[in-house]
């Protein structure tokens, strides 16, 4: 979440960058700042309170080791006093300190000054586009009909066994969903990425931890029997290590990357564009997450783009990288890059990777934090990005690699599949 300080700080600011996201923050920074001042002022109370009752247990012991006993007594009556005054104190500011919390986890992170503003996706700005689009041959199919032509995905029977959207791989489908995988993870890992495996359920605090909640909890599967979260991305288990951490500046930077599953609900998502594996309630996704200096941040978003681009390249997809505008850009994000993979048989763009800075929203939520050269805490900044999303890259190589007698596979995954060709 923002920071109070930098509310207070940079008031006017704040609300021109979050009118980028077509937002009118000016009514809740006031309440922000409003609560702020008087959390400060019941702060100060109990301070000068806690104050005089410690100046007073000292008197009242002098008095009693010079035997002014009927003294000391009448000021224990006003050490009962301030007990219960500085009890009331304690209450009203933990009352505030609750109400601003809450008000500040509605506040979404002020976008970076190169976020334009807008509203829909159709306002994100083309900054990139690399590769050629492929010809078809007659008659090519999406990805749909692929999959049962070829008998490699079964929708039908992921309805069977869970519901829409929790597809079965099968044969060659699925051996070609794990090269994926091991494909993302080694790229990573050869970019300096250190691999983890992670919990696939998380608890509420590493929700409230990376901004999943409160403002995504709809669209997120919640275990009531245990009040535990099945995870939307890799991100939230991985940068949840470092809540209430002190990492060293030495330490920077600090690169993880994980294979997970992801489980969303997508609740209100219907129509043409979620058929087959465009949208998904499960789907398996490579994360890179990354823990920053706060001077090098943009520096490791810039290599965390070309990182994914040269993904891209050996798979030979065509794509393009969009900069989003406020009104597409996530919750906690300060800047997202989202990278499209054009599918050639349903003619359209397809999103398969966000790579975002979150500058020091998440590390102010997580309180992680890092000593700097005067051994001062300070917030770290979090970035991470999708290295990538299978289920969209999969349908891009079913659609971009069909042909007459079969669906090719990329050079680069013939070592990871162990065939060449879907048939």
């Amino acid at each position: 979440m923002l920071q109070i300080q930098t509310i207070r700080d940079n008031q006017e600011d704040i609300i021109l960058a979050l009118g980028k996201r077509n937002i009118d923050a000016q009514p809740l920074i006031e309440k922000v700042l409003q609560l702020d001042e008087n959390r400060r002022a019941a702060q100060t109370s109990l301070d000068n309170v806690l104050a005089e009752s410690n100046k007073i247990s000292k008197e009242i012991g002098v008095l009693y080791k010079t035997g002014k006993v009927q003294e000391a007594n009448l000021l224990k009556e006003q050490t009962v006093k301030l007990k219960e005054e500085s009890k009331q104190l304690g209450e009203d500011l933990n009352a505030a300190e609750e109400e601003l919390q809450n008000l500040l986890y509605q506040l979404p992170n002020a976008p970076h000054d190169s976020v334009k503003k807008g509203s829909t996706e159709e306002d994100n700005e083309e900054i990139f586009s690399e590769g050629d689009v492929p010809k078809l041959v007659e008659g090519a199919l999406p990805h749909w009909e692929l999959a049962k032509k070829y008998d490699i995905i079964d929708f039908e029977l992921g309805v069977k066994i869970a519901g829409a959207g929790f597809p079965v791989y099968k044969g060659k489908g699925a051996r070609l969903q794990r090269a994926l995988i091991a494909y993302f993870l080694d790229k990573n890992t050869e970019a300096g990425y250190t691999e983890i495996q992670v919990p696939h359920l998380v608890n509420e605090l590493s929700g409230y931890g990376t901004g999943q909640l409160p403002d995504k909890e709809g669209q997120m599967y919640h275990v009531t029997a245990d009040d535990l979260y099945l995870i939307p991305t890799a991100e939230v288990p991985v940068t949840n290590i470092f809540r209430d951490v002190i990492v060293k500046e030495s330490d920077f930077p600090i690169t993880y990357t994980g294979y997970t599953p992801c489980f969303r609900r997508e609740a209100g998502s219907y129509g043409a564009h979620v058929r087959g594996l465009n949208r998904l309630h499960q789907f398996d996704k490579v994360e890179i997450v990354r823990v920053e200096h706060p001077t090098k941040s943009y520096d490791a978003l810039d290599g965390m783009v070309e990182h994914v681009k040269n993904i891209l390249r050996e798979l030979k997809l065509p794509y393009r990288i969009l900069r989003l505008c406020g009104g597409d850009l996530g919750f906690t994000a300060a800047l997202t890059f989202d990278f499209e993979v054009f599918s050639t048989a349903q003619d359209r763009w397809l999103e398969i990777s966000s790579v975002s800075n979150f500058e020091t929203y998440q590390a102010n939520r997580l309180k992680l934090r890092f000593k700097d050269e005067n051994g001062k805490n300070q917030l770290a900044h979090t970035l991470n990005g999708s290295s990538l999303a299978l289920p969209r890259v999969l349908a891009g190589i079913l659609e971009n690699y069909q042909t007459a007698d079969g669906i090719k596979i990329p050079d680069v995954l013939v070592p990871y599949c162990g065939f060449d060709m879907i048939d």
